[in-house]
């Protein structure tokens, strides 16, 4: 054998086996993430050094304040007189909610929290002003999270249907017809109110609020893979969409917040903050963007994830009083548009953006 052609075999296999070791390492790295990502149960080392990470946080002035202050106001939410409640999903999971009723209520409030977080935390700084306001107000646990059973969190493609069993409860709860039901949602809540549009919703539903809400699994993965822990999201993109499909059987780009939002037949509120490190608001814009129903839009200058309302309450309460008020009695018919003039729509939308 010649010395070039003995080379030439010798690097294809060197190339082969490096390949070959970067697929392992990749496939080993998207096995990891995904379980921190879906499993209830997070690995003790990744445990371990996020509640160091919080503990640095938590030491670091401004930003203290504001998680202490968190952490407060969930604690108060808890010990307010209410009424623990339980459900079955309809795949069998067992799913809690807390029922905070007020009397001579004008609107429900499902309120949905983010991931790895719980209820009180992310809306125990709102609640007060949603009880001021009139709302009785069901705040519930995710699967596969506080409470709640199911070994999987699944970014909102198995909490809509979730969200849904939920509105069916709190429709039977309160009899009284005339009084108008809201979903609100935070990060992985927000999108699992925004996909929860998607259905064929009961008529006694008049809006949304989705606050820092992401557009899909498939999304928001990519965007902290590649941005926030710098790893080539293309290998890791067919590994994730496997095992994501294998843990809830279903892909993580099999429906998103966009595609509900084509379909959505009641009002929407979004709300973000500029900045953001953990769901960019561009992911809302493009939400805004795809919702064919009558669509709002807050965006709070200088807030990061989750703590618009906490940056600007002022602006965040007029914003989503001035919602309820004009969604409180009624809302507009939204007709389905054909899939040519949807097309069509979101052709000129990018054709303006790239002018």
């Amino acid at each position: 054998m010649k010395k070039s052609t003995k080379n030439i075999i010798v690097g294809a296999g060197i190339a082969a086996a490096s390949a070959a070791i970067v697929g392992v390492i990749y496939h080993t790295v998207a096995k990891s993430l995904m379980n921190i990502a879906l499993d209830r149960k997070m690995p003790k080392a990744v445990s371990k050094n996020m509640n160091r990470g919080r503990d640095i946080i938590m030491g670091s002035g401004e930003l203290s304040a504001v998680l202490e202050k968190i952490m407060d106001e969930g604690a108060r939410l808890e010990e307010i007189p209410h009424e623990d409640v339980e459900i079955e999903s309809y795949d069998g999971v067992r799913l809690v909610g807390h029922w905070y009723p007020c009397e001579g209520a004008k609107r429900i409030v499902v309120a949905m929290h983010g991931w790895r977080s719980s209820w009180s935390q992310d809306f125990g700084i709102i609640a007060p002003s949603w009880f001021e306001d009139g709302c009785s107000v069901l705040f519930c646990e995710q699967r596969g999270q506080g409470e709640s059973g199911g070994d999987y969190m699944g970014f909102g493609l198995l909490e809509r249907y979730d969200c849904l069993e939920w509105i069916k409860w709190v429709c039977e709860k309160t009899e009284d017809e005339n009084i108008p039901v809201y979903l609100g949602g935070v990060s992985m809540g927000g999108a699992t109110v925004l996909m929860t549009a998607g259905f064929d919703l009961p008529e006694r539903v008049h809006g949304i609020v989705a606050d820092c809400a992401f557009t899909s699994p498939h999304a928001i993965w990519r965007h902290v893979v590649q941005n926030n822990l710098h790893i080539p999201y293309g290998l890791y993109s067919s590994v994730a969409r496997d095992i994501c499909k294998k843990k809830i059987s279903v892909g993580s780009d099999e429906y998103s917040c966009t595609d509900a939002m084509k379909a959505c037949r009641v009002p929407v509120l979004f709300i973000h903050g500029t900045d953001d490190r953990f769901v960019p608001v561009s992911m809302t814009y493009e939400n805004y963007k795809a919702c064919i129903a009558p669509r709002h839009l807050l965006i709070v200058p200088g807030a990061d994830h989750g703590l618009s309302y906490y940056v600007d309450k002022k602006s965040y309460t007029e914003a989503v009083t001035k919602f309820w008020s004009d969604y409180d009695e009624s809302i507009p018919e939204v007709v389905i548009p054909e899939k040519e003039a949807v097309e069509e729509a979101a052709e000129a939308i990018e054709n303006a953006e790239n002018e």
